[in-house]
This record gives structure tokens, sequence and C-alpha cells, in this order.
């Protein structure tokens, strides 16, 4: 979502890919990271001559949805001769969410001369000195030569290369008529509708694939999710298949600092005339004032919801929209979610595990009922802005991202046997090591333990308590940790994710935790003396006390270097009173702790707590894939607040107080997590 509002910059790019160790997948059958002998292939076709040398748009096409709205898409197709050649060809469409028209622009500009080939791999070469502390500066350009920005963009070199290419403002917003659902039902039904009117046309094979970046990614998951025959590929590039889990309401926490300002910039872009529909001498008086009366009948979507939960003071002056966002029966929570184990289409996914949305997409990936060659997952160690991408098409790294796109389209739109079904089914920045493939994820090598929370000082951590962690259980008595809610959190990699990485060019905060850990709970094991992996979900099981009705657990993991940096690797987050959990949808490992708890979130199911009184909860911490280097050590951070990541909407901090919170360590009743290791950590 804010990928595509950050293209008025060109820095909107981030990663961390500090390490290269290309792994080669176990399975024969897969090439490694870099593509194997076929990756050559791929490239040469991006970057060798094109069939077609000219593009012809139509712009401003009016398409009347079922119910009398008119949408508005842009038709662009490749030819010689002065035309647009007459032949039916495989057709990528993109539903936007900001306008087609910005887009477009940006889009065109990418095609001048000397922007692509000259100016981006200029700016990719700028970064910050070695020790300055603002290295993180050089992660974000260095992304502009690995093809994610003609992946986000409307690339017309994929017409030039014989497909025909539409772009719909989806509904509600940028020249579309009606009224922004975010994410609603009629935005799946007119993505329907909007792929039936494709295939009928003249210029079409019937043959679809479905693309997008952040906001339009969800959009390109949704609309597969109903197993249209017609949609032959999908993919999707820091995309999401359930934004409650990601960001709108993790654990219960409203993601604030995103939820804060994307609405309000979607409501601006929709405003945007229709330009386009003068200049294609397409201007239709009559659907341009009902355009109007649209926007002036809901000129500010859900910014009323955002209002009422900062704004109410207790759940029952929660206004039916907001009550909402916490029911998950209700049509707005399920309109969040992808039906991912619906999508049967060939699918490729790239994210990073720091993205707004790297909560969830390797459960996206598994969820797909779909064989591993026509299934990929790309995850980098970065954020929204890049997903960590820095190096790809370099030597020994995964190919450019436009490169892989435009050979997951050949193969699955034109047939072509080009290799692509062979290449990695997984592929990752292991978070403490390099890239590696993989099969499945998590990594079968990893298997499932308790690290127990003590109070054994570990000697390695300058926070309000210094405790140890370990295999076995060494807490000698009661004893209760306090920790209040701070504005350290600011200073922090979840900061830098919530923001989509820009904050990320200050290293003390996005590539160490020390400064938050002042505020917080650490617990330390002994280095590790051979590289150990951490692959999956993890689970904090906490024994905690409260001095009011309700409160707010933060959970991170974190890899600790020899010279003492804590370099988070993982979070979670969980509002007491809303700990219900799913447990049909919950994961266990085989001596029954929880792998994944997944909460219900409901509003009318929540608990609030009995002050004194301890309660044990279980707090999902987002699934990874980590390696501790020999000398290294795991440890586990525990706070009370986590702004702006997330934010508890009002009734719950007015009960809550901001009051401080208290972990307590029991032998009758130990915290630990259900962490997967490849190897025991040693006591």
């Amino acid at each position: 979502m804010f990928a595509r509002k950050a293209i008025v910059v060109l820095v909107g790019f981030a990663a961390v890919a500090l390490f290269v160790r290309p792994v080669a997948a176990a399975d024969p059958e897969f090439t490694g990271i870099d593509g194997g002998p076929y990756a050559a292939g791929w490239t040469a076709a991006v970057d060798g001559p094109q069939p077609y040398a000219q593009i012809f748009p139509d712009l401003a096409e009016p398409v009347t949805m079922s119910d009398g709205t008119v949408i508005k898409l842009d038709v662009t197709r490749p030819g010689n001769t002065g035309a647009p050649i007459d032949a039916k060809l495989p057709t990528i469409v993109e539903f936007e969410t900001y306008s087609k028209i910005a887009i477009n622009l940006a889009s065109v500009l990418l095609q001048v001369p000397g922007v692509e080939n000259v100016l981006l791999p200029w700016i990719g070469s700028i970064g910050a000195p070695a020790g300055s502390g603002l290295e993180g500066i050089t992660d974000l350009t260095q992304q502009l030569r690995s093809g994610a920005l003609q992946t986000f963009l409307h690339n017309y070199d994929l017409v030039k290369a014989g497909y025909n290419m539409v772009h719909v403002d989806i509904r509600g917003t940028g020249t579309s008529q009606g009224k922004w659902q975010m994410f609603g039902d009629k935005e799946r039904q007119d993505a329907s509708e909007v792929i039936d009117w494709i295939t009928k046309q003249p210029w079409s094979d019937g043959s679809v694939a479905v693309k997008g970046t952040s906001a339009t990614g969800i959009a390109a998951l949704r609309s597969a999710d109903h197993g249209n025959p017609a949609i032959k590929a999908v993919f999707t590039y820091i995309g999401s298949g359930d934004l409650v889990d990601d960001i709108v309401a993790p654990g219960g926490a409203v993601g604030f600092g995103f939820a804060a300002f994307w609405p309000m910039v979607v409501n601006l872009a929709k405003f945007a005339p229709d330009v386009e529909s003068v200049i294609a001498g397409k201007f239709d008086p009559a659907q341009q004032l009902k355009w109007l009366q649209d926007r002036l009948a809901d000129p500010l979507t859900m910014i009323d919801v955002v209002a009422n939960a900062y704004t109410a003071m207790n759940t029952g002056q929660l206004t039916p929209g907001t009550h909402d966002l916490l029911d998950p029966d209700s049509d707005l929570r399920k309109g969040f979610k992808a039906d991912s184990q619906n999508v049967t289409a060939p699918s490729f996914m790239v994210s990073g595990w720091w993205d707004l949305f790297g909560s969830t997409p390797t459960d996206t990936y598994r969820a797909m009922p779909q064989t591993a060659d026509r299934k990929k997952l790309v995850v980098g160690e970065g954020f929204h802005a890049g997903a960590g991408v820095k190096g790809f098409g370099d030597p020994g790294m995964p190919p450019r991202l436009d490169v892989m796109q435009r050979a997951w389209f050949d193969k699955w739109l034109k047939g072509i046997d080009n290799g692509i079904d062979h290449y990695s089914p997984v592929t990752m920045m292991q978070q403490g090591g390099g890239w590696i493939s993989a099969d499945s994820y998590p990594q079968v090598e990893s298997d499932y333990r308790r690290m127990y929370l003590s109070d054994q000082r570990s000697g390695t951590a300058n926070s309000l308590y210094d405790g140890g962690l370990s295999s076995t259980p060494q807490q000698g008595g009661v004893n209760d940790l306090t920790v209040a809610p701070s504005v350290l959190s600011v200073c922090s990699r979840d900061t830098s994710r919530i923001l989509a990485g820009v904050p990320s060019i200050i290293m003390a905060c996005g590539d160490d935790s020390r400064i938050w850990e002042n505020n917080g709970l650490s617990f330390t094991s002994s280095p590790v003396t051979q590289a150990t992996t951490i692959s999956g979900a993890i689970n904090a099981h906490l024994n905690t006390v409260l001095d009011q009705p309700d409160g707010y657990w933060v959970v991170t993991v974190n890899d600790v270097s020899p010279d003492g940096r804590s370099r988070e690797i993982s979070s979670g987050q969980l509002v007491a009173s809303l700990r219900q959990i799913d447990e049909s949808r919950s994961t266990k490992s085989a001596d029954g702790d929880y792998t994944r708890p997944v909460y219900d979130l409901d509003i009318d199911k929540r608990q609030t707590v009995t002050p004194g009184q301890p309660l044990v909860l279980d707090i999902a911490v987002d699934p990874t894939d980590a390696v501790l280097q020999p000398g290294h050590r795991l440890r586990v951070d525990v706070y009370a607040s986590n702004f702006p990541k997330g934010l508890p909407p009002m009734p719950i901090l007015i009960d809550s107080k901001l009051a401080p919170q208290h972990l307590r360590l029991d032998p009758a009743e130990p915290s630990w997590v259900n962490i997967p290791l490849s190897a025991d950590i040693p006591e």
C-alpha cells in the first residue's frame, strides 16, 4: 500500500542482505536461488530484442458493472506498424487503489531514455559511508538495480513482449464511480466482472494474469481466490493474504503507524480528476457527475472508524463500523483476508520478513493447494519499501524481480517451457546468514523445543532485567518482574516495519534493539557452539500479572552477537482481554504446546483480567527463518508497549491505564518460548 504512495521518491526500497551464501535445493528437480541453467534465458528474454516496438494505450475505458457502477480502466496493447497488432494475446491485469493516472505517469517516466539504464543505476550507486550509522541508506538505494521498480510500476516492456495490459481503478478510487470498500466483497465481484469483460474482447485470447504490489498485490490475491478459470497466473510483490494478522489488528493492537495515515492517502487520491478521459476524448458529463456525487457522499472512507477507535471511552461507544473491525464474522473482517486455499492459479509471491505484511506470506504460501512447481515464495530481510532484494541479478543471487515475473507469465500464459517451474520453491534471506533455497517452509531440520525464561543473570543485557534463557527450568522461586509502557519503542525494528522501512536508515534503531531494551525485560541464552537454524512460527507462553483490568504484551526474539548487538528477528503482541484462541486455526507441536496460536479477536468475547491474579498468555510470534552463528546468543525481550507498531483501541487503553505490568517467574508455572531449533542451545 505505502509503496504506491512512495513512488514519488526513488528511494522507495529497503533490504538487509548482508551475507550471500547460495544453498542448493535438496530436491534435484529444483534449482538453487540463482535459477541455475535457466536464469540466463530468463534474463535474455527481458533484456534482449522484443517482438514489438510500440505500445498503444486506450485510456479511460468505461466498463459498467452489474449494479450500474462505472469502472474505468486503461488497455495497453502492442504493435509495430503504427497500430495495435490484430491478434489475440494474453492479458495482464492490475487493480489500482491510488489512481492509475498517477501510476501511469510514473511508469511513462521509466520509459524516458536514460532513466532506467543510467539514472537508476547511478542512484543505486549512492550510499552512506561505512561506520556512519546510516548504512541503511545504501540498502535502500541499491535495490533500484534489482528490477523491483519495474515490477511494481506498469511495466510496458511486458506489452512489448506480447501481452495486453489492463489497469483498473477499483470501485470508489481513482476515476471509477462508487464507494471505496477497502477490500469489500463488491471489489471481488468487480474484479470477476472485469476479467469476464476482458476475455470477451477481440484482442484477448481468454488467458489472464493478475499482478500487483502492496494494495494491488492484495487485490490480485483476492481476485484469484474464487478459482476463475481465466486466471492462469498470479504474481504479487509485498502483498498480503490476511490484513488483520499483518497490520489491521495483530493480537488486538491496531497498526497505528500505518492505519493513521493510509486511508487518508487513498481518500485524497480518489478526488483526482479524470484528465485521461479528456485526453482520450471520452469525457462524459453524466459519468463525471455521478463520480463526484459518489465522492462527496463518502469523502473520508474508514477515517471515522479510526477516529472512533481512539475516541470511544468504552466498548459501548464503538460505532458499528468500528465494532466490525473486531468481529471475525463481519463482512469487513472477511474482506481483509484472501481465501488462499482457493487460489488455484500458479502463484509467485515476493515478500520480506519485515514487510508491513510480513507476518503471513509463509501461511499464505502453505495454504495454496498447489504443487511446488506451481507456487513460489521469495522472502527477503527487508521492509515494505523493497522487501530486501538488494543484489538481485548479481552473480550467485536470485534473478531480478522483473526477470522472474516475465518468466512466470511466459510459462503460464504462453506455455513457454523456460524452466521457471523448476525454480526453488522457497527462496529466503535467512536472518543472520545468507540467501538459501528450500523445498518447503518451515525447514524440516528444525524441531520445536521449550526455552525457559529464568532469573539466572546472563550478564549480557543492559535492560530493566537481565535474565537467562535455557532448555531446562532454572527458576528457584517466585519473582515478579515489572515493565511499563514506554516511548523507547520508536527506536526499533518494529517502528521501521510499520513505517515501511524509512527509519531503517538509522542503524542504531533499525538494526539494534539495545536502546529499546533499556525499558524491557531480557532473557538471554548461552552462546551456541554451532550454526543453529530457527525456522517457523514461535510461541511465547508467559505467566503474567496485571494491576488493571487489561494490558498489552509485546515479545521479540533477538539474535545477540558477541559484540553485544541485539538484532530483532521476529516479534509478536497480544491484548490480554482478546486472548481467546481459535483452536481450529491454531497449530501445536507434538508435545501439545502452541506453535502458532490464532486469536478470535472478537470484541464480543472480550474478557478483562482480574487484577493481581496470574494469567497465562500464549503470544504468537511471527514466522521467520534465521540462523544463530557460533558465538551468538538467543534472546527474548518482553515489553508493555510497541508504539507506533501497535496501539490498542482507546477502551483497552483506558482499562489498562497504561499501568506497569508484571511477568511472573514461577517454578510451578514457568514461562517459556516454544521455538523451532535445529540444535540444542548449550546450558
